[in-house]
């Protein structure tokens, strides 16, 4: 694989049931890459355990007077070193490739998983754990697959090393055999301690991580209710925990790390002791005794790698258990024969948990007196799952067992989530469709859409029937000063070509509800559904964004979810939904004068209050008259 192959055309189908697990099967699906960086290591490192004995003979030579092979052991030296160059530029490009790539892969199988989920995966994982996800963790799992190469490389050649040196000399190559794995494994003992306060570390980052992305994005609210103040010294207490874990943690590594130093210079000292009263003793030449003195001092440099694999398994694990908690999410449980393979269905659009009906072709308004029900209803009008419970904001590493119980139960517990029956599109079940057959069908603006950054065209630029302009869709969402805007602020005059930021933020909320809802009539899917599309508009545009929706998606089925009165009287049908069932149906106008409940979330009125109390009763013509002021004072 080269860098230059990505992204993969399929990242494959991850093993999520444990972090140890998926990055056993990251490492599986890089073999080729780690077996080139394992070869060019091995060069690379046994070059550099070649070097002692090439400066062995070198100094053998002086001391036997043989020019010849003082010019042998230069020779040598120069193809040892030549090797190592070539080796170590090999091996660090190799391995970096193994890390893109890695980080690639994941980077690509989230955002694969994010929008299957779509709106659900908020409410199953805490955004902000998605973005730490999604960053450092990503970071922390290519280390781990970049380090593993190098760490077997190494491996291979210190008990390459070893056995050579008892061939060569075996009375000094025992003592090093014998004191390699000691220094090897001794700081086994630590590793779970180290290990522990890492994860501590890693659960204390995600934690500030999600508290600075929940705040970033409520930055705007907090500010005009005064909450700034608090939850920036929130953060300021995350950080400084985070702080503290990073400390207790380091302590730990630095420590392993002198160990690493300490341990290797005693044995240094031992071999050097023993290798002089060996050379006394006439029993080895000063030549090997050089040689094993600086074959010790070699093999602290792949030692080294030893640390860092421990290191980087000990950061990525918790990096990996977090990646796979994420991919393990299920967007629906399938049914038992398998996903239909069919086409957008059209007809009717029915939910039977709620009795919401939204007939073809019409515009049918749906009224819920509780705002939270209205966003549920949405996503289950769109074939989102009906889980609504909060995510759990907890570090995976504490719960070992969580991953796997979410990919082995994850059927079971969708099957609890999912409660009642599917929606239905012209009698089609949305759940047996296939992902892309039912977001193409159904398509859900909830009631804080998102704008990506870039030209207005390329805003505009969606999967679409072609049936419906962009022009014609910023007619209909009354997007003329929006364009005026965008023109002025543009070097460019053509308002398509002038660049928004990210999220729109130099755009007012009413400017970017309207672009998002220009954005989703271009899609003109068979069956659109609007949360509050004129929330933050004047009365004024809003019912001129009325009549042009109604007049765009004439001969289309639309849902809008509102409980504006001007919405409500432009819709073919209005369905009024209370404590999640549909109690009544009808024209806007017939629900005002014959349902109390619906006129009381619709005009804001109480049936308590004295000024809605009539003793006597009203004729049809007093009941308009008060429809219609109704109307105008609620706009």
């Amino acid at each position: 694989m080269q860098i230059s192959d990505l992204p993969y055309s399929d990242p494959g189908v991850p093993d999520a049931r444990s972090g140890p697990r998926f990055l056993l099967w990251l490492g599986r699906n890089q073999i080729g890459g780690q077996l080139k960086s394992l070869a060019w290591g091995l060069l690379h490192f046994s070059s550099v355990a070649g070097l002692p004995y090439g400066v062995g003979y070198a100094v053998q030579a002086v001391v036997d007077r043989s020019g010849t092979r003082l010019a042998a052991a230069g020779g040598l030296i120069v193809l040892l070193g030549i090797a190592i160059a070539l080796g170590d530029t090999m091996l660090h490009r190799t391995a970096v490739t193994n890390w893109i790539g890695a980080a690639a892969r994941v980077q690509q199988l989230l955002a694969r998983k994010t929008a299957a989920l779509g709106a659900a995966l908020t409410r199953r994982v805490a955004a902000g754990e998605v973005v730490a996800v999604s960053t450092g963790d990503v970071e922390k799992i290519g280390w781990f697959v970049e380090a593993l190469s190098r760490f077997a490389a190494a491996a291979l050649t210190v008990v390459l090393v070893c056995v050579g040196l008892v061939v060569y000399q075996p009375a000094l190559g025992i003592v090093v055999a014998i004191g390699m794995p000691v220094l090897a494994l001794a700081v086994l003992p630590l590793l779970p301690r180290a290990t522990r306060r890492a994860d501590h570390q890693r659960e204390k980052a995600g934690r500030a991580t999600e508290l600075a992305s929940d705040t970033v994005a409520g930055l705007r609210v907090l500010r005009g209710i005064g909450g700034e103040e608090l939850f920036l010294d929130r953060y300021r207490r995350a950080s400084q925990e985070v702080r503290r874990a990073a400390v207790r943690s380091a302590r730990m590594w630095s420590l392993i790390s002198a160990i690493q130093v300490l341990l290797p210079g005693l044995l240094l000292v031992v071999v050097v002791w023993y290798g002089v009263h060996l050379a006394r003793e006439g029993r080895i030449t000063v030549g090997e005794l050089v040689t094993v003195y600086s074959a010790v001092m070699m093999l602290n440099y792949p030692l080294r790698h030893f640390e860092e694999i421990a290191m980087a398994y000990s950061f990525s694990r918790p990096s990996a258990q977090r990646a796979a908690r994420v991919l393990a999410l299920q967007r629906v449980t399938e049914p038992a024969g398998g996903l239909l393979d069919a086409t957008a269905p059209t007809g009717d659009l029915y939910d039977p948990a709620t009795g919401v009906l939204a007939p073809a072709g019409l515009l049918t308004a749906v009224v819920c007196g509780d705002p939270d029900l209205a966003g549920r209803l949405a996503d289950r009008l769109g074939g989102h799952p009906a889980s609504t419970e909060p995510a759990a904001v907890t570090d995976p590493a504490d719960e070992p067992d969580a991953v796997d119980d979410t990919a082995a139960g994850s059927d079971e517990r969708g099957a609890e989530k999912a409660g009642p029956p599917s929606v239905l599109l012209g009698g089609v079940p949305l759940d047996e469709l296939p992902l892309d057959v039912a977001r193409s069908a159904v398509l859900v603006q909830d009631k804080d859409p998102v704008l990506l950054s870039g030209t207005l065209a390329e805003l505009l630029s969606v999967p679409s029937s072609g049936s419906v302009r962009p022009e014609e869709a910023l007619a209909a969402a009354n997007c003329a000063d929006v364009l005026d805007a965008l023109a002025q602020a543009s070097l460019d005059e053509d308002p398509m070509n002038a660049r928004i930021t990210e999220r729109g933020r130099s755009l007012s909320g009413g400017q970017r509800q309207r672009l998002a809802l220009a954005r989703s009539l271009v899609t003109d899917p068979e069956a659109l559904v609007l949360d509050e599309p004129t929330s933050a508009v004047d009365s004024h545009t809003e019912a001129r964004i009325a009549q042009g929706v109604r007049a765009l998606r004439q001969g289309r089925t639309t849902v809008v979810l509102t409980s504006s009165p001007l919405l409500l009287d432009r819709a073919d049908r209005v369905v009024f939904v209370q404590d999640g069932t549909a109690v009544a149906v009808g024209e806007h106008r017939e629900l005002v004068r014959t349902e109390p409940r619906y006129r009381a979330v619709v005009t804001r009125e109480t049936e308590t209050d004295p000024a809605t109390v009539r003793t006597g009763p009203r004729s049809a013509s007093e009941a308009d008259d008060e429809i219609e002021i109704d109307i105008e004072e609620t706009a």
